[in-house]
């Protein structure tokens, strides 16, 4: 009998309860399902005064080599509040791939009602590879961000190539084993054994963003331990990692023309027209300038290919339309001139991050879940054909990463196509994860329901401030495990700007 079928005849898990074979030999992998955790404080400043406390779950590094190499994944807890209506737990994950998910209090403390909360423990998670979960070193690179923009021209691809196989070099070269096992996959199958240490049968979920991602590969290799799944800012599994990014670009392009509309209406403050069509022009005339000349703010030099990332960052929210608006404003007036420090807060923080951060935990994961194409001329084809239409995000959408010089993933994507109950909320103005991400995604979940968000231009929708009949529907699903009869439409109370 192979090792691999001894493991699945003895990992027939029902609760904390695991079914041995007679006979058969008993496996390593077990101990992962007899752990016994150890709770203490936090340190965290949000789970200490919601006295939640944490541990660590021991899991294999590689499920399938359960007798070698392990991680530690670093968990929180906040109990239910009523002990006689607990029903079981609720585990977050907020996003990235690569945030950090353990202060679920941040995340959901001001948006679960008092009923929610009363029947779910709190569960966070740093993912592996994340924060206190097994943190790998830094990869040495020489800014903080993967994703940007190849500039106006050819010449500006060109020059991308190298420094793309050189960051990807940096991270797989310390530890490739332990960096190529920080796979989605893995994630969720840590999941599973965190919900057998928590003594649980079943999991109910939060995730926004890449969060659902997480959720969804979830269901589809545990359908039967899936519980109340909620899907925030939804991605469509089958366009994730690379046609995710190549879909931001036609997004992004319709929230600054949505920005645009909004800034034409305070022309006598920004000084960028009267129009939309002027307001265009003028953000695609400062990238040109910038690539003539780098505009120097805080040390960073802002060009033609970090210009573009700085609006994508700040277009997922039109409530921030003002300070996007500022934010261009200051990079405007500093173009041509000598290096000056940030005056805008939001800038500064970015600028701090790309000089002296590294979001490459990003690559680790994105780039080792799925393969992306190899050959450059296919980036550079899709960049030029994209420049008509997508004039200041298509080079960025379509430029190369790392994930192109990655080693191949060492199992294959997953194809979500199922059944399990989930609730699906997607914004229709989301540029992050559009919305027809959201619709495909219920497609591919039969039983799902999907609420949408209409004409709002946001990433995360369970906000204390935004929709109230968004949060209904959630804390409504949460509280009585029943889907929405059909799907539902919602609408801001209000979009502050």
């Amino acid at each position: 009998m192979s090792a691999r079928l001894v493991r699945w005849l003895l990992l027939v898990a029902v609760g904390a309860v695991v079914i041995i074979v007679p006979g058969a030999q008993v496996d390593p992998a077990l101990r992962f399902y007899h752990q016994r955790l150890h709770w203490h404080p936090c340190g965290i400043e949000n789970l200490d005064k919601a006295a939640g406390e944490c541990a660590d779950v021991l899991v294999p590094l590689d499920y399938l080599r359960p007798y070698d190499r392990t991680l530690t994944v670093a968990i929180s807890r906040v109990k239910a509040t009523d002990p006689d209506q607990r029903q079981g737990v609720l585990l977050a994950n907020p996003g990235g791939p690569g945030a950090s998910g353990l202060d679920t209090v941040d995340l959901l403390g001001d948006v679960l009602s008092p009923r929610v909360r009363a029947r779910f423990d709190l569960i966070g998670m740093d993912p592996r590879g994340v924060g206190e979960s097994g943190r790998t070193p830094r990869c040495g690179w020489p800014v903080g961000e993967m994703i940007h923009s190849a500039g106006v021209d050819p010449q500006g691809f060109a020059r991308e190539t190298a420094p793309a196989a050189d960051m990807a070099a940096g991270c797989v070269a310390d530890d490739p084993t332990k960096v190529r096992q920080l796979t989605t996959r893995n994630t969720a199958r840590d999941m599973d054994v965190i919900r057998v240490a928590l003594g649980e049968p079943k999991i109910s979920y939060y995730g926004v963003s890449y969060g659902t991602y997480l959720g969804a590969v979830f269901t589809q290799m545990f359908p039967e331990r899936s519980d109340r799944m909620v899907f925030d800012s939804a991605i469509d599994p089958d366009r994730y990692w690379e046609g995710l990014v190549q879909d931001w670009g036609p997004a992004d392009e319709r929230a600054i023309e949505d920005w645009s509309n909004w800034v034409a209406d305070q022309d006598d403050t920004y000084h960028f027209g009267a129009t939309p069509a002027e307001v265009r022009a003028a953000v695609t005339d400062l990238i040109a300038a910038a690539a003539r000349q780098p505009i120097v703010i805080d040390d960073f030099p802002i060009d033609d290919h970090w210009l573009p990332f700085l609006l994508h960052n700040m277009l997922t929210d039109s409530r921030r339309n003002q300070a996007l608006a500022e934010v261009v404003r200051e990079i405007a007036d500093a173009a041509g001139g000598p290096p000056v420090a940030a005056r805008a807060a939001r800038l500064r923080i970015v600028l701090q991050s790309l000089r002296s951060e590294e979001n490459s935990v990003l690559a680790q994961i994105a780039c080792g879940d799925v393969g992306a194409p190899t050959d450059p001329a296919w980036y550079a084809s899709n960049i030029e054909a994209a420049r008509a239409a997508q004039p200041v995000f298509g080079a960025l959408a379509n430029n190369i990463q790392p994930c192109a010089y990655w080693p191949r993933p060492v199992e294959s994507a997953t194809t979500v196509r199922n059944s399990v109950s989930a609730l699906i909320v997607q914004a229709t103005g989301d540029a992050r994860t559009p919305y027809a991400h959201g619709a495909r995604l219920h497609q591919h979940m039969s039983e799902s329901r999907m609420v949408t968000l209409q004409d709002v231009r946001i990433h995360m929708t369970f906000r204390p401030d935004l929709s109230a009949c968004v949060n209904t529907a959630i804390n409504s699903y949460f509280g009585d495990g029943a889907l929405p009869v059909t799907d539902l439409t919602c609408y801001a109370d209000q979009v502050a700007q």
